[in-house]
């Protein structure tokens, strides 16, 4: 049932990706009524199916890559849906929403084989992965919203004034660096956290080599860099171009972070 629950979701998430689009870009409230409702029914078919999907499986994590896709993308639906109840805008939904449509649509239809391992038992590895996703998945936010920053402020400097039917409809400046820093301030105590539990779990199990595996040494670089972005931002109010720029580089540190996945001796069944 957890496949038929999720193939629910995915197309759900089809529907609310297309609802979003005349929402977002000519402002038409009467899709975004359609889009809001669909994306929390997708949200709680999903979160069904991950559930008996783990309960099934007989672990309580997710193991392998297509548990992982499916955690990370109940993780972005719920932070578009956050999002949107703070702020009233459905915006970043144009990029979530078929994001989140894609990483479902391989584990609803192409389904993988399990992959157990005794460590991966215990509800701490649970919480480091569940803490590490939520961070990825706050700086992804944080990413569309500066580029969504990028694209208000071109057009307030070019004097453009968006009509329904121009393209489209953003809130203003300091609501979309709310939304880019908030996400980020989110996302910080979930990384730390989540790093900490893998150390130390890590520490009793694997022992001091642990900490030369190029995932776990890579993952740390990505924390550093997650910090020093949130320290330029609140202290050289860093906007526009250069908030692109550098939310992007700490993002390719992420997906490196998952390729190293490959060369991992102690990640290789594809959580962070």
């Amino acid at each position: 049932m957890s496949l038929f629950w999720l193939r629910v979701a995915v197309f759900l998430y089809g529907a609310s990706a297309l609802a979003v689009l005349p929402a977002a870009l000519y402002d038409r409230p009467r899709w975004r009524h359609i889009a809001i409702p669909t994306t929390v029914a997708a949200l709680l078919f999903h979160f069904v199916s991950l559930a008996e999907m783990l309960r099934d499986a007989h672990h309580s994590l997710p193991v392998d890559a297509h548990e992982t896709q499916t955690l990370l993308a109940l993780l972005l639906t719920a932070g578009f849906l956050a999002v949107y109840a703070r702020y009233k805008t459905v915006a970043p939904g144009v990029f979530l929403l078929p994001v989140t449509f894609l990483l479902c649509l391989g584990p609803a239809f192409r389904p993988s084989k399990e992959l157990l391992a005794p460590l991966l038992q215990t509800g701490w590895i649970f919480l480091h992965i569940a803490l590490l996703l939520a961070a990825y998945a706050a700086l992804l936010v944080s990413l569309i919203a500066s580029l969504l920053y990028l694209i208000q402020e071109r057009r307030l400097k070019t004097k453009f004034k968006a009509a329904k039917s121009s393209g489209i409809t953003l809130p203003p400046l300091d609501t979309i660096d709310q939304i880019a820093l908030k996400s980020l301030l989110f996302g910080l105590p979930c990384m730390t956290a989540g790093l900490l539990i893998g150390s130390l779990l890590a520490e009793q199990t694997v022992g001091p080599s642990y900490f030369l595996d190029p995932k776990v040494l890579l993952s740390f670089a990505m924390w550093l860099a997650y910090v020093g972005m949130i320290f330029i931002r609140r202290h050289s109010g860093l906007r526009g171009r250069r908030a692109v720029y550098l939310s992007s580089f700490v993002f390719f540190v992420v997906v490196t972070v998952w390729a190293a996945n490959l060369f991992s001796s102690v990640h290789r069944f594809g959580a962070p």
